[in-house]
């Protein structure tokens, strides 16, 4: 059974740096190696919308990455390079936290709504965020997306940090049951 661990990020949100850092995921057994967990804090993403354009080329229309996108997965290169980010092997476990902007008058929606006021922060829609950070991070921090085996996304309330997306990485621990019936 593959169980990811979605439990670094049940925490309240802490105070984080844009950047990167590893932590163990647990440690080594028996003729395994320890794995680590990738910790990334990277820029809020551009929407999907702004990340492909279409292009003529010859007698058929193809789908390019703008600019922009091309600048972001940059940026997000950039960031992850210098924190030693290395492409994972194995089936991964991907958690992302996207924190919106805080609208300066977020106290005045706060009080008239304290619930849910930050619903109606804008915010890009959390299957936009994974889709443009999955690309992005392809050949970054795994050779290929479809190591991607557990995904959870979390929509965060505006915080003093401004907006950001918090990314964490894992492999999937796989637990064998009763090994020896396959022996």
């Amino acid at each position: 059974m593959t169980r990811p661990d979605h439990s670094a990020f049940a925490h309240a949100c802490e105070e984080r740096v844009q950047g990167a850092h590893f932590v163990p995921a647990r440690a080594p057994e028996a003729g395994n190696e320890a794995h680590a967990v990738v910790r990334l804090v990277l820029p809020y993403p551009i929407s999907s919308n702004r990340y492909w354009r279409p292009v003529r080329i010859g007698n058929h229309i193809t789908i390019v990455p703008t600019k922009e996108a091309k600048a972001y997965r940059s940026e997000v290169s950039t960031l992850a390079t210098r924190a030693m980010v290395t492409p994972m092997a194995g089936r991964l476990a991907m958690t992302l936290r996207l924190f919106p902007d805080r609208p300066l008058d977020w106290a005045k929606r706060a009080r008239k709504d304290p619930d849910t006021w930050a619903d109606s922060v804008r915010c890009i829609d959390l299957g936009n965020c994974e889709k443009v950070l999955s690309d992005a991070l392809n050949g970054i921090a795994w050779q290929d997306d479809k190591q991607l085996h557990s995904i959870a996304l979390v929509r965060c309330e505006p915080d003093d940090r401004g907006a950001r997306v918090e990314v964490e990485i894992a492999p999937l621990v796989v637990e064998r049951v009763a090994p020896e019936l396959f022996a």
